[in-house]
């Protein structure tokens, strides 16, 4: 088969289209024949430091943590997943690929009126909500959400779900662009950050809980927006990893500060994620509540052009690789 490996770490030019052997199933597995695959953050944080996010890989590496396709082969120990099922799958690596082998039970069916690519948009997006904002944060129906880019892929999605299961939602976005996007979509209020200091906008709503990827000196800013036992939940620092906070307004506030990082989770971790987003969330893409939001598919080959359109931050949605 063919993939795109990480030949080294670097820039996206290390990205290169090799043959690599088609994987097998082992027996709690199937085996996907990729019609998409999604580009996330992580996978360029792997590409830029194999050492540190690779697993350990010695020589090449395969990324990719969400795939739609079909299964053509199933583990003699699978029984929820026949050969010809439509499914898309949260992965650990190795979605860039024409196959990959993945557990069945981190398997999900298209939902109804997504197509077989646009579902690649979903699993990684879906599980990082449910997991951060719902498990973790305990949003409630009526509660106020605010998730900083909210034009990403996990803020379009975020915002949708928790819209449609009762919560008030806010954002911020870098432009006036991406601001007009989610206001098309009805998403509540959005902030462009470049022209009004969110925390400023915001200081009286007493947010519930707030979901950051930037982190840096939003982590205090958030943390004077919340609510009386709010929860501020990290999932990247695009901006530093490194903080400083005022401990006085965690106590007084009785706040929680939190994260997670999806894809170093446990199988088990994944499978009771992937059956709750099944009950819960599928539902609202039947009900036409929810979609995902993809913003432009390249070919399995281009897939450096793909990571410098994510690395610009000028999309909206999802970047999607595709194998036909």
């Amino acid at each position: 088969m063919k993939a795109i490996h990480i030949t080294k770490s670097g820039g996206p030019e290390v990205l290169q289209l090799q043959k690599t052997p088609k994987p097998k199933p082992e027996k709690h597995q199937v085996l996907i024949k990729v019609k998409a695959a999604g580009i996330n953050r992580s996978d360029i944080s792997t590409r830029e430091n194999m050492a540190a996010y690779g697993h350990g890989a010695i020589g090449t590496l395969i990324p990719g943590l969400e795939v739609s396709g079909e299964v053509v082969d199933v583990g003699m120990a699978v029984k929820d997943k026949e050969i010809g099922d439509k499914v898309c799958a949260l992965i650990s690596s190795g979605g860039y690929a024409e196959y990959v082998a993945v557990n069945s039970s981190h398997c999900l069916p298209i939902p109804e009126g997504i197509s077989l690519i646009e579902a690649a948009a979903i699993p990684e997006t879906v599980f990082t909500v449910w997991f951060n904002v719902f498990h973790q944060g305990q949003l409630k129906p009526g509660e106020k959400l605010l998730i900083h880019g909210g034009t990403s892929g996990i803020g379009t999605m975020g915002l949708q779900m928790a819209k449609a299961l009762g919560s008030k939602v806010y954002s911020t976005v870098g432009s006036d662009k991406k601001m007009a996007f989610l206001n098309d979509l009805d998403l509540g209020m959005i902030i462009n950050y470049k022209k009004q200091a969110f925390e400023t906008v915001l200081k009286d709503e007493k947010i519930d809980v707030i979901l950051d990827m930037v982190g840096g000196d939003y982590t205090q800013k958030n943390l004077d927006i919340l609510n009386d036992k709010g929860r501020l939940i990290n999932i990247n620092g695009m901006k530093s990893m490194d903080v400083q906070i005022n401990l006085f307004t965690v106590l007084k506030k009785n706040l929680t500060l939190t994260g997670s990082l999806l894809k170093p989770q446990s199988d088990q971790v994944k499978t009771r994620i992937a059956n709750a987003v099944q009950k819960n969330i599928w539902p609202l893409f039947s009900s036409k509540q929810i979609e995902p939001v993809v913003y432009k598919t390249f070919p399995l080959q281009e897939a450096p052009e793909a990571h410098r359109l994510m690395e610009s931050s000028t999309h909206i949605g999802k970047i999607l690789l595709t194998t036909d």
